[in-house]
């Protein structure tokens, strides 16, 4: 009796799944960090404070000016004071808002940990920092514009009809407000490139402040020859020429402003690139 036995091998069943191709483009990474910025409560807040700075101070200052006319009793300071230099009187206290915040988008992440993520996710690292830069940038930037054309257009009426009333078609006007906005726009890069180059949030905006408003007073206790020399070139100073709306010979003009105020901020971002590359997280 013959038996047949019929072997059959059965190949082992592999299932394989194709897992999508995800690329680090520079396109993503602008949208994450993106949608990381506006996920924080503390970005509508702090944003929403600094065009209050820029607005509200602004009317007052407007305002102060009109009482003062009115009432005979002018204060020296808002002698020479136009409707563009009032408006933008509160851009000492917006910047400091933006900057702020500029500090806490790079470095809230060092302080949460969640930096790690985010350079996991891009390992060449330096597009985070570009992307973070740019995104800020341009947001602060569109802030301190808006704030800037608001507190004009409020201000400007009323201080109509007196020595200070000035309108869009003056010129200067448009350059001066742009100005500004750009100014703040460059204040929120800088405090990006501080926070990702000390990668703390008390020391950035240590830094910042002091680079902004301490160091300026600090080169007026100089001798006036050497003032004359290093005060024009301070980031504050070169900033403020920036929308300034007339330049004598101890300010920079509007153009050289803005070059020194653009070296500054190459200057913190390639800081902070550095650093980014050369240690760990």
């Amino acid at each position: 009796m013959s038996t047949l036995t019929a072997t059959t091998e059965e190949e082992p069943r592999t299932t394989t799944r194709e897992r999508p191709a995800y690329r680090v483009t520079g396109r993503r990474v602008l949208s994450s960090e993106w949608a990381k910025l506006w996920s924080l409560r503390s970005t509508w807040i702090t944003l929403g404070l600094g065009l209050l700075f820029l607005v509200a101070f602004g009317v007052i200052a407007a305002s102060h000016y009109k009482s003062g006319l009115n009432s005979g009793h002018q204060d020296r300071d808002f002698a020479t004071a136009t409707a563009v230099s009032l408006s933008l009187f509160g851009t000492n206290f917006a910047q400091l808002a933006l900057g702020v915040l500029g500090v806490l988008v790079t470095a809230g992440e060092y302080s949460t940990g969640m930096i790690r993520s985010t350079l996991a996710a891009v390992p060449r690292r330096l597009p985070v920092l570009w992307s973070k830069a740019a995104v800020f940038g341009l947001v602060a930037l569109a802030v301190g514009t808006l704030g800037a054309f608001v507190a004009f257009l409020v201000g400007s009426g009323i201080v109509s009809g007196t020595p200070a009333a000035m309108g869009l078609s003056h010129a200067g006007v448009l350059r001066s407000l742009l100005g500004a906005g750009l100014y703040l726009g460059l204040v929120g890069v800088i405090g990006v490139a501080l926070g990702a180059l000390l990668r703390s949030v008390a020391g950035g905006i240590s830094v910042l402040v002091a680079s902004l408003m301490l160091i300026p007073g600090l080169i007026s206790l100089l001798p006036s020859s050497w003032q004359d020399n290093i005060s024009p070139y301070l980031p504050s100073n070169a900033g403020e020429s920036m929308f300034a709306l007339t330049h004598d010979a101890t300010t920079l003009s509007p153009g050289a402003g803005l070059l020194v105020f653009l070296g500054w901020t190459a200057l913190a971002l390639a800081g902070a690139a550095y650093r980014l590359v050369r240690s760990d997280v």
